[in-house]
């Protein structure tokens, strides 16, 4: 499926096709991750669940980090 990158506002953007974001489970609004490769662009959604849960661990171990490295001693 070709789609054409379109200027929107000062960016460029692509239109995703309704029939792909219903197949995802995606809506305006959702987050997705952009990475480029070797081979192209790869686009995935971000799992708000999982990023939440990442956040709480750095915070957690930023906190108590010298106790930490105590318990890894």
């Amino acid at each position: 499926m070709n789609v054409t990158i379109r200027k929107i506002g000062n960016s460029e953007g692509v239109i995703i096709p309704k029939e792909i974001l219903d197949r995802l489970g995606l809506k305006a609004g959702d987050t997705l991750d952009l990475t480029a490769k070797d081979d192209g662009l790869h686009l995935r959604p971000v799992e708000e669940d999982f990023n939440r849960q990442l956040q709480a661990a750095e915070y957690f171990m930023e906190k108590y980090k010298v106790a930490l490295k105590k318990l890894a001693e």
